[in-house]
């Protein structure tokens, strides 16, 4: 971590991991393992000591030159065979390369830097001159789920430089971009938490490509996602440098789409090799591969993985032409292969989109995402969330008491959200079944909380107290919400109704919001509130409220078939040709004739709507996977720990130390 962050990014860094449930230990020296039979703790040069049942020593690289000392040649004070800029070494008949030579005090861990190597050593040997000038040390990793990632010089500052900060600590993410002083070109930079745009800005340092006029915008990935991808590679030269790994250009990328026919990522990488080392670049393979044959007139298809050869719109259609109804009979009769964590969610999916039948059903439920294989979202501390659906936020004084005694029996944290529903946290694997059975009986339904599918439809009062309220909002949004409930898509929904401009229900930063007017409704599409805000768009003015759903069924129908995999409806919308304006002639103005089509499928999805946790408490084979342990299934996880919080109880820290 010290050659890639800086002390800022250390700390957001360290705040994150403390999120997770890790404690960050620092600046300490371990001067004794405690225990006899087994080991107890650790203690510390500084006098203290920690107690643990484990430990794992990270120790980085260790050079094996047991040979090399041997046969008498030079190595460093720590290990390494000594090698001069042509991988000779004290024996100048000699050679070592790869993570067993030292070369300018530094040993390389890295495969790239090896073959480097490799190419200096040979071309001294047939007579060439070569030298070893360095490695580009960027790299970009996952530490326990956080982007963090370094590259160009991530450290040079004034007056050799200036400095662009992003520092978010409400969402965890810190971003450095270090710029000439003149401010024409990027020389390095840090990324932690967010990282979708380490490989260009990568690119920009080692092409010594120009900056544009603003270049902090080059911090925003709304800006970045707003704009064609291939912008950015036509810049690149054919020269630049892909896949560090395999040591792959850009030209010989585009060659092989071009000449050789390879038209996904997977094929490329058979043929050149690119993407076969660590990974990080197959994000910008797939986007050469789109660009080359965009530049060539191609119609691009972008497959799901290697199981199935077609798009997810192409599955989408043909599983219904097929009927097809669970994930093996898909891939038995469209896919290969025995299915991935790519494939199986993502048709998983599709059925659910297409015939909105129990998902945990005919064999799907090990196709599903985790959350959705236990109708729950597991929280911190190994704990499952109960969240019972609230239509438009509206709830009578009794089923509050429910809440309320069921949160007391089962010892559950509750919160009400910024959706307008009462959460309920801590509920251990076993007695979620029994939960939702009591709250069932009571007039609840699954709230989705845990699938890609229909949030909430929040409200404001409206006119039934407000008085500025134009309309109804609170009916209206439960009538939508009771519409929509359950359906899936490829990424979670989110909607609101406001009684009127005064918008308290903030329905212009949902998927799909509905404002009051004196005339109607004004309904507003592809706004998203989370880590990326943007505010929805006005698609449709002064409506009446059947074709405001009309409008809904077709705009929800069209995305869910058109989407791709885990993308909000604001990212759609910005990748589509035409924005706005052409989403409005589709779904307005019908301008591809599939209104009428679109409407009598959703309404198949509505009338076909059955409460999945309803199911799954009447079903006794579906209730068999809520334990913690098969041979046990009484028993609950010891392991999971509460402490007091302000009342209530909340899942302790992990008992994970890292230092």
């Amino acid at each position: 971590m010290p050659r890639q962050i800086d002390d800022s990014a250390s700390v957001l860094l360290q705040h994150k991991l403390a999120e997770l449930g890790l404690r960050c230990l620092l600046q300490k020296s371990t001067s004794q393992l405690l225990g006899d039979d087994r080991l107890t703790g650790v203690a510390f040069n500084d006098g203290t000591s920690m107690a643990t049942d484990l430990l794992v020593i990270s120790a980085g690289i260790r050079p094996r030159d047991e040979l090399a000392k041997k046969s008498g040649l030079a190595v460093g004070e720590r290990g390494g065979i000594l090698v001069n800029a042509q991988m000779q070494t004290s024996d100048p008949s000699v050679y070592a390369i790869g993570e067993c030579a030292l070369v300018n005090d530094m040993i390389y861990g890295l495969v790239a830097p090896g073959y480097e190597m490799a190419e200096i050593a040979a071309a001294q040997i047939i007579g060439e001159e070569k030298s070893f000038i360095g490695f580009d040390m960027s790299t970009k990793l996952k530490l326990m789920g956080v982007d963090v990632a370094s590259f160009g010089d991530p450290f040079i500052s004034e007056p050799y430089a200036r400095t662009i900060l992003l520092e978010d600590r409400n969402k965890g993410i810190y971003k450095r971009l270090n710029v000439s002083t003149d401010g024409t070109r990027l020389l390095g930079g840090i990324l932690v938490g967010e990282a979708t745009s380490y490989n260009m800005l990568l690119q920009m340092v080692n092409n010594n490509l120009p900056l544009a006029e603003h270049p902090e915008l080059l911090l925003f990935d709304q800006q970045r996602e707003s704009r064609s991808a291939s912008s950015g590679l036509e810049a690149l030269p054919d020269a630049a440098l892909i896949c560090s790994c395999e040591g792959v250009s850009k030209a010989q990328i585009c060659d092989a789409v071009a000449t050789k026919n390879c038209e996904n990522a997977d094929a490329v990488k058979k043929c050149t090799k690119a993407g076969s080392g660590c990974g990080g670049c197959v994000p910008m393979i797939k986007d050469l591969v789109n660009y080359t044959m965009k530049q060539q007139g191609k119609y691009i298809r972008s497959t799901i993985c290697e199981h199935f050869d077609l798009s997810r719109q192409e599955l989408y259609d043909l599983i219904k032409i097929h009927e097809l109804k669970s994930y093996d009979h898909v891939l038995d009769v469209l896919g290969h292969g025995h299915g991935c964590e790519v494939c199986k969610p993502l048709v998983s999916s599709l059925l659910a989109s297409l015939w909105n039948e129990m998902i945990l059903g005919k064999g799907n439920d090990v196709a599903q995402d985790s959350n959705d294989r236990y109708l729950a979202n597991i929280q911190k501390g190994g704990t499952y969330s109960v969240v019972p659906r609230i239509p438009g936020g509206e709830i009578t004084p009794d089923k509050l008491i429910v809440i309320g005694e069921v949160a007391k029996k089962y010892r559950l944290y509750t919160k009400i959200t910024g959706g307008q529903r009462i959460d309920l946290f801590g509920a251990h694997l076993n007695d979620l079944p029994l939960i939702w059975e009591e709250l069932i009986a009571a007039g609840f339904e699954s709230g989705h909380a845990y699938g890609k599918a229909l949030r909430t439809v929040k409200s404001c009062v409206g006119s039934t107290w407000c008085r500025f309220g134009l309309h109804d909002s609170v009916s209206f949004a439960i009538r939508i919400e009771e519409r929509y409930r359950g359906l899936r898509a490829p990424h979670k929904i989110k909607s609101a109704v406001s009684g009127c401009i005064r918008e308290c229900a903030e329905a212009q930063s949902k998927d799909f919001g509905i404002i009051a007017t004196e005339k109607g409704w004004n309904l507003y599409v592809c706004g998203n509130g989370g880590s990326k805000p943007q505010h929805a768009l006005l698609l449709a003015s002064d409506i009446d409220s059947e074709t405001c759903i009309r409008y809904i069924d077709r705009f929800l129908m069209f995305y869910i078939r058109t989407a791709d995999p885990l993308t909000r409806t604001a990212t759609w919308l910005n990748k589509m040709e035409g924005g706005i304006d052409y989403l409005r002639n589709v779904v307005v103005q019908d301008s591809l004739g599939m209104g009428d089509s679109w409407e009598q499928d959703m309404q198949l999805l509505v009338d076909s709507y059955r409460c999945e946790w309803k199911v799954a408490v009447e079903d006794p084979e579906i209730r068999k996977r809520f334990v913690h342990f098969v041979n046990a299934p009484e028993e609950k996880d010891e392991t999971v720990r509460f402490e007091s919080f302000r009342g209530q109880k909340k899942a302790a820290d992990w008992n994970i130390n890292t230092y």
